[in-house]
């Protein structure tokens, strides 16, 4: 019978040359293939996306860019593609190119948040759980793991501030793919090396993300036909709570208005826009006390992708609980109550509690990476408590919207980004 387990553990052949270069117009950079030696083998990424897809990554090393007056990232500002060896502090094997993909992706996230200590969880390319606290790298991993513990198996953790031995005991209890983090303090790295298989990941640029936070990079998004369509990157204007604009709207001679965010909301709202940056469009997440409580990802509609998360904020709030109880996932529980009357009536329980509680929704905040074309949206969140929303503005109903905010009781707030934050 054939081993299909092998094609994941082989190293496809690498046909790329050692070195790319990026002209436009008279402005060159230039890159090198980035490989590593592990296992006394040099080789570059395992494969792509996929075992059957060869791939490589490389690192600007010479010249850069700048165009309209801006300048782009380029050599010596290297995060995930000037990983060596040496920062490889447990390899097991060559990575691939969804390992770094995901180590790029929290880094994408966490530049807006290096105030706090901050903590970011992926899985293919999206958080499924992030938070920043001032209580340590021990809280917002315990926060960012449980806000959805199930996405969360195999998933790649990015920090902003070094591993504690607290924290390494944490994470070495949970199955992962990654962790990379700006360093590891006495014992932690020994402790995370229990995982034999976990990649363990020092990247210094992680503690001082801040230096590169204003600059954008190339972003290149090749097409079927060989063709490149290029862009400036998404950078978030949103940094500090001046940065909101008041939410208001005309409606015919009539000019309606938002109630302001409170202190306690603003700062999740700040938050919460930093992990929409690293989500996939159309999408919407529901925060509250630093730590996210439901990520909605890559919906059609605006609508459909709040009454999603909605869900999600749901199913996660009943698997916490089952699982304190049981040690169980929501799954196994409903797979149980369909032949023990005991564990029917537990789930009975669980799910009659997420009701009444609205699964912890009450006083979280929400935001969009784009506008509501309709209040519906903006209606179910407010039906589970929600009490504040960030959103672009600028759709023809933003009055509607606004409207819907101060008819809700109590009267819920709103503040416009005034840029979108789509991901494709």
């Amino acid at each position: 019978m054939q081993d299909l387990r092998k094609m994941y553990r082989d190293i496809k052949e690498d046909p790329f040359p050692r070195e790319m270069s990026i002209k436009l117009g008279d402005q060159e950079i230039k890159m090198r293939k980035r490989t590593w030696v592990v296992q006394d083998q040099e080789r570059g990424l395992r494969y792509g996306e996929n075992p059957d897809q060869a791939a490589a990554m490389y690192e600007p090393v010479e010249g850069g860019l700048e165009l309209g007056g801006v300048k782009f990232k380029g050599a010596g500002q290297g995060l995930v593609s000037a990983i060596t060896e040496d920062d490889m502090l447990q390899a097991g094997k060559h990575p691939g190119k969804i390992n770094l993909t995901d180590v790029d992706n929290g880094i994408n996230i966490l530049q807006y948040l290096h105030k706090k200590p901050a903590a970011v969880i992926l899985k293919h390319n999206n958080p499924c759980g992030a938070a920043w606290s001032s209580e340590g790298v021990l809280d917002v991993l315990h926060k960012a793991y449980y806000s959805d513990r199930i996405a969360a198996f195999g998933g790649a953790v990015v920090l902003n501030r070094p591993v504690d031995l607290p924290g390494a005991e944490f994470l070495a209890d949970n199955y992962l793919e990654v962790v990379a983090a700006p360093d590891f303090e006495p014992g932690a790295l020994e402790k995370l090396k229990t995982r034999k298989n976990l990649r363990i990941i020092k990247m210094s640029g992680l503690g001082r993300l801040q230096e590169f936070s204003h600059y954008p990079f190339l972003d290149v998004k090749s097409l079927q036909d060989g063709g490149v369509i290029v862009q400036f990157s998404f950078t978030s204007r949103m940094r500090e709570p001046e940065d909101f604009i008041p939410a208001q709207a005309q409606s015919g001679d009539l000019t309606v208005s938002a109630r302001h965010p409170d202190q306690r909301e603003t700062e999740d709202l700040l938050f919460a826009w930093a992990v929409e940056a690293g989500v996939t469009s159309n999408s919407v997440l529901f925060a509250r006390d630093g730590r996210t409580l439901s990520i909605g990802t890559g919906e059609q509609d605006r609508v459909g992708c709040v009454d999603l998360t909605i869900h999600k904020a749901y199913t996660k709030y009943m698997d916490m609980e089952i699982f304190r109880q049981t040690g169980q996932s929501i799954y196994q529980a409903k797979e149980k109550a369909g032949r023990d009357p005991e564990a029917r009536d537990l789930l009975a329980a669980v799910e009659e509690k997420a009701r009444t509680e609205r699964a912890d929704l009450p006083g979280a905040v929400m935001v969009s990476d784009g506008f509501f074309p309709f209040r519906d949206g903006v209606d179910l969140a407010l039906e589970q408590g929600i009490t504040a929303i960030a959103q672009p503005g600028g759709s023809m109903r933003d009055h509607e919207v606004i409207q819907a905010l101060n008819e809700a009781r109590p009267q819920a707030a709103m503040v416009f980004t005034g840029q979108r934050s789509f991901k494709h």
